[in-house]
């Protein structure tokens, strides 16, 4: 049998983003739940800003590719020390190792007190072979984890829409600047962060390629300001439906504002033809009880891996 040559190389920029995400949707039918990132992720790494940046990724960006141009596997980071591994399932036993020294090499970052460097990887629990593999190179588990959970949209019902009186639901104007401002201002106080903006998200609605206005839902309070907004995307060719983000402001909740927005977006999935759906969410209890309430009870769990060296 002929041996199998991969060719590794650096990221080009638009052309290979398309290609990437052409690859994740071609490998989500033949990998595990979040083994690969989804599209809606990898469209919001280069697309949720200000302005696209295809070109700030060419140095943080490898491909592996075989002598006839397939994709087999890409390395990136999505936040500073962090790797992530979007690999074919029939080539991991020959690329995985040097994906991984490779981002060893090119996205580690200097620790805290600038003496050594690290770098992390996600993994999830079901993935013993990428556990042992880190292990081996000098990889602990640390207790940061996180929870990809699925909802079967079968034969059981879907939970009824009830708005709580003082709010209405609507559909947000993604070009429209208050939308695109309060979408910002509810992800800044629901998340506790500063640094959204409404041009980042209103770039995102303009270039994302699965971004659809009909699956962007918010609950707006009388006053008309944003009380709850729920986000999804439909994956067409896989019928897989992608809640993110999840997002209730601080003053607004326990009116079961986020359960009455999934509740729509669900029904909406649904009616496109999606078959499951997903949501990302962290350890946190309630977020979690949430979700299973709604009938998110397929979890799956994996923890952030640390090498120091």
């Amino acid at each position: 049998m002929t041996a199998i040559r991969i060719l590794d190389r650096s990221y080009q920029g638009e052309a290979d983003f398309w290609k990437v995400r052409q690859f994740l949707i071609e490998t989500y039918p033949i990998t595990p739940t979040d083994f690969n990132w989804e599209i809606r992720r990898w469209e919001g790494w280069h697309m949720h800003n200000i302005v696209p940046t295809h070109t700030q990724a060419l140095d943080m960006v490898h491909l592996w590719e075989t002598e006839v141009g397939q994709l087999v596997g890409v390395v990136h980071p999505e936040g500073r020390g962090d790797a992530w591994l979007e690999l074919h399932p029939d080539y991991r036993h020959l690329i995985e190792v040097d994906m991984i020294a490779w981002a060893e090499q090119h996205l580690a970052v200097r620790t805290d007190d600038g003496k050594q460097r690290r770098v992390e990887f996600f993994v999830q629990e079901y993935d013993s072979p990428r556990r042992r593999l880190l292990a081996q190179r000098g990889y602990e588990k640390t207790p940061w984890s996180g929870v990809m959970r699925r909802l079967r949209l079968g034969s059981q019902p879907l939970p009824k829409v009830v708005v709580a009186d003082g709010y209405v639901m609507r559909l947000i104007r993604p070009q429209d600047t208050h939308d695109a401002q309060g979408i910002a201002d509810i992800l800044n106080a629901a998340f506790n962060r500063t640094f959204h903006t409404g041009a980042e998200f209103a770039t995102f609605a303009a270039c994302a390629p699965s971004f659809r206005a009909d699956l962007q839902l918010v609950a707006e309070a009388l006053a008309g300001s944003f009380a709850a907004h729920l986000g999804f995307t439909y994956d067409e060719a896989n019928r897989r439906g992608i809640v993110e983000p999840v997002c209730t402001h601080p003053d607004h909740r326990r009116h079961g504002l986020a359960r009455a927005l999934m509740a729509e977006g669900l029904h909406r999935l649904q009616a496109l033809g999606a078959t499951a759906v997903y949501v990302g969410t962290g350890d946190a209890i309630p977020a979690n009880e949430f979700y299973e309430a709604v009938g998110f009870t397929e979890a799956y769990v994996g923890y952030t891996w640390r090498k120091v060296f």
